[in-house]
């Protein structure tokens, strides 16, 4: 199992919010490329850029945060927010990441996300699945939509899409574990996807149960700033 550890931005700081809410953020670094260079420096190999500003402007706005940390780091880079247009995913894949997430728009607008995969391919064009009670959250996880979870997941995948990033709004950055019920329910449904978890992972024992679970990846957050997880435990999984 791929372990991705995530850096949030707003205004060009790594953040963590609570359960998605921007009144309850706590900054916990000025330098994100610092913070990217240590996680390479520990042997991580993959990073969960998500620009948590862009999400809100709808358009990219710390594209010069994830091409410092492509120029600075080796990492392999999946990148987020505010991605609406395909000038928009031009622009992120030129600053350097690898993959870029699509996610309200994949709600809104399937048939454009669906040519992306067509043009891109699947390990380009990863899914955002954010959910809360098994529907899926959009526009920076304010709104439901009334797209449920396998709804999503089916879709995406006779359109071609492979890898999907299911984050439990409702947990994330809570440090209350994670969704593993659900988890482990969409890996029997759907076995030929890639499911990467995302939201409340708090525990090594919460990482090598979603191992054991059959998850493709799972990202991890505020575990790591607040220390409940580190990254020598890790390790074994790197």
């Amino acid at each position: 199992m791929e372990i991705i550890p995530a850096i949030d931005l707003v205004k060009g700081q790594c953040v963590r919010l609570s359960a998605g809410d921007f009144s309850r953020q706590t900054t916990y670094d000025a330098d994100p490329v610092a913070v990217a260079q240590r996680f390479a420096d520990a042997g991580i190999r993959r990073l969960h850029l998500v620009d948590l500003d862009g999400a809100r402007a709808g358009r990219p706005v710390n594209l010069g945060i994830l091409e410092s940390i492509a120029r600075q780091t080796n990492l392999d880079i999946d990148a987020g927010g505010g991605i609406q247009t395909v000038e928009a995913l031009t622009q992120v894949l030129n600053a350097g990441a690898a993959h870029v997430t699509a996610g309200s728009l994949a709600v809104r607008e399937p048939a454009t996300v669906g040519a992306w995969l067509a043009k891109y391919g699947p390990e380009t064009i990863f899914l955002g699945a954010d959910f809360k009670d098994k529907h899926i959250m959009i526009n920076a996880w304010a709104d439901a939509s009334t797209l449920t979870l396998a709804n999503f997941i089916t879709d995406y995948l006779q359109a071609g899409g492979t890898t999907f990033i299911c984050t439990d709004v409702s947990k994330d950055g809570l440090l209350q574990g994670p969704s593993l019920a659900i988890y482990k329910t969409l890996v029997q449904q759907f076995p030929t996807a890639k499911f990467i978890a995302s939201g409340g992972v708090t525990t090594i024992a919460d990482v090598e149960a979603l191992a054991e679970a059959g998850m493709h990846g799972a990202i991890i957050g505020k575990a790591i700033y607040e220390g409940t997880i580190s990254l020598p435990e890790l390790k074994p999984f790197i």
